[in-house]
């Protein structure tokens, strides 16, 4: 799915005169960076492993596979669950995540950053281990109309650290990897934009501890959404 903004603005062509963009592509991980749903998942995660009479992860481990496809996280996260009971696991895992989607947003900060991006005339996609469905329902928000020109999920592609989600928007954006940032909270974002041969920045605010971050080599961390936005703006 692909969600096109037409804009033109006399203001966005003199941004982008005034400090000329380093990356035109800049794409962005979901959950833990622009969505402050980690806790929630974690939870989610632990849940659907109890329901299903598997060991129940700790924090560490349920947070740890946050990024990665569905039944890709959830296979670490409950090795101990037979694969026979994936689609058992999967399911009670929708259960509870649909039961507290209402209670997550936003970081603050998160749409005033991206509207400033589009205003500088960079192009905004989403990278996530979501479902297509549960990206889709994200994003019909009347806020993120027009933000987002391009997304990819981890059902309709390969999932994170493979680097097919980043060449699928890279080519549908006819964009070369040196001109693409990607930014998430898991190693596996990192390891990602690594393997595509782009550059990175890691936000501290998410799933991962920032020191796993340091062998991925992003060019930033940022530990909060104003830093992150700060950052773009003189760097991006």
């Amino acid at each position: 799915m692909s969600i096109h903004l037409q804009a033109d603005s006399t203001a966005g062509h003199s941004a982008r005169r005034a400090r000329p963009r380093v990356f035109d592509l800049i794409a962005f991980d979901w959950d833990g960076t622009l969505f402050d749903s980690t806790a929630i998942i974690t939870r989610c995660i632990q849940e659907a492993v109890r329901d299903v009479g598997g060991t129940v992860p700790t924090d560490e481990a349920a947070s740890h596979v946050i990024g990665l496809g569905l039944m890709q996280a959830l296979a670490y996260a409950a090795p101990d669950v037979p694969q026979d009971k994936y689609p058992q696991l999967g399911a009670r895992y929708r259960h509870h995540y649909m039961a507290q989607q209402d209670a997550i947003s936003f970081f603050e900060g998160v749409l005033p950053m991206l509207a400033e991006l589009k205003l500088r005339q960079h192009w905004l996609a989403v990278a996530t281990g979501k479902s297509r469905k549960g990206l889709n329902a994200a994003l019909q928000a009347v806020e993120l109309q027009g933000l987002f020109d391009a997304s990819r999920t981890a059902d309709e592609t390969l999932g994170k650290p493979h680097p097919r989600m980043l060449h699928e928007l890279m080519h549908e954006m006819g964009v070369e990897p040196a001109r693409v940032l990607m930014i998430g909270d898991t190693t596996h974002d990192l390891q990602m934009a690594a393997n595509a041969g782009c550059a990175s920045v890691g936000v501290s605010y998410g799933a991962h501890a920032p020191g796993e971050f340091d062998a991925l080599g992003p060019r930033f961390v940022a530990h909060n959404v104003p830093e992150l936005h700060a950052w773009l703006a003189a760097n991006a």
